[in-house]
């Protein structure tokens, strides 16, 4: 699993800015991650992850914490996101981008991340592995289960602070300046930190980078424009997630031109996911030729308004967005299930595709 945020819902003027809570209010977000994971796993031999990656520290992606979230039973933290996710189903491996000392390229201050932090260490405690993503590896992440009739399969860590997999090897590059040449004001944000994989079965791929961004205030700071090299190390794939959701200041035309991907994942959930100029690159035959298209996991319907020129063209704009690959890799599919209940039901199936 990669990612189990939970947000405050909005309230005043900016209520309509946020989709409504899927299925509903009535759990909270960590808990319907949990409860869909679980039915993933039915027939599973075991009921369990055995790898959680953050891809960084921010609440939605580990988890809000506010006065309703109620204490843990099993250490000093609160029940949000991804510790409402280990409720449900035991994490064997915790990997994110700042264990053991959280404190690149400051130390985290705000309650979320240290909420994360109490749970990341209880969770230690209690036996799982917690460990800092080794940016280049493809052996930190690997087959635990009858392995070798997979023998295809493979995760390769792409980038964690600011720290960038070459496409060679191991090999790596430091992109940010290092924290002593800069003021604190200048320190990289959350998002440009971000870790990023790849995910590789046969001829398939699926790509997937958190909230990076190519953004470089206007040409000022080209270092935090992180998420150029990584598509280019990455790429082409067959399904990519969008970077930041979308935001304004992601998936640039570098990105759609490495990745060349035919499926793109948008996992929206506030009006700015996506800005109309990320849609006009996805769907440009410009940055490269061949058929691709754009599911969103739940387009607020001020963003489909806005995008109008470009949102009807997606393939789906509601629902969880299946990915099922065929034996080998050779081919995929993809299936929307309507997400404002738990049954599962089809609303849609694409393809197959060719890998």
């Amino acid at each position: 699993m990669v990612d189990a945020g939970a947000v405050k819902e909005a309230t005043g003027e900016q209520a309509g800015a946020m989709g409504p809570a899927r299925p509903s209010a009535s759990r909270r977000p960590g808990e319907w991650i949990g409860r869909y994971a679980l039915r993933a796993l039915r027939t599973a031999p075991r009921q369990e992850l055995d790898y959680f990656v953050l891809t960084h520290f921010h609440a939605d992606h580990m988890g809000d914490v506010g006065t309703d979230s109620p204490a843990s039973a099993k250490g000093d933290y609160r029940l949000t996101g991804v510790a409402d996710v280990a409720e449900l189903l035991p994490i064997r491996t915790l990997i994110d981008r700042g264990y053991p000392s959280y404190d690149y390229p400051a130390p985290l201050n705000n309650e979320a991340a240290l909420n994360y932090i109490r749970f990341a260490h209880a969770m230690e405690k209690h036996g799982s592995k917690v460990e800092r993503l080794k940016v280049g590896s493809a052996k930190q992440v690997v087959l635990q289960h009858d392995a070798a009739a997979y023998g295809s399969v493979s995760v390769r860590n792409l980038a964690a602070n600011g720290e960038v997999w070459t496409g060679h090897g191991e090999e790596t590059k430091h992109l940010f300046p290092t924290i002593e040449t800069l003021k604190p004001s200048q320190y990289p944000p959350e998002n440009p930190c971000s870790q990023a994989v790849k995910l590789s079965y046969g001829g398939f791929s699926y790509y997937i980078g958190g909230d990076l961004t190519c953004d470089t205030l206007f040409g000022s700071e080209p270092w935090l424009d992180v998420e150029t090299p990584v598509a280019r190390a990455a790429g082409p794939v067959s399904v990519a997630a969008l970077n930041h959701h979308g935001y304004y200041d992601s998936t640039g035309p570098e990105f759609v031109r490495a990745m060349r991907a035919r499926i793109y994942v948008l996992q929206s959930w506030h009006a700015s996911h996506p800005a109309l100029a990320t849609l006009d690159r996805l769907y440009s035959p410009i940055l490269y030729a061949g058929d691709r298209d754009v599911l969103a996991t739940g387009l607020v319907q001020a963003a489909e308004l806005a995008d109008a020129r470009l949102s009807d063209k997606m393939l789906s704009q509601q629902g969880h967005v299946v990915v099922r690959v065929a034996p080998g890799g050779k081919t995929f599919e993809v299936i929307v299930l309507d997400d404002s209940n738990e049954e599962g039901t089809i609303k849609g199936r694409f393809g197959p595709y060719l890998s």
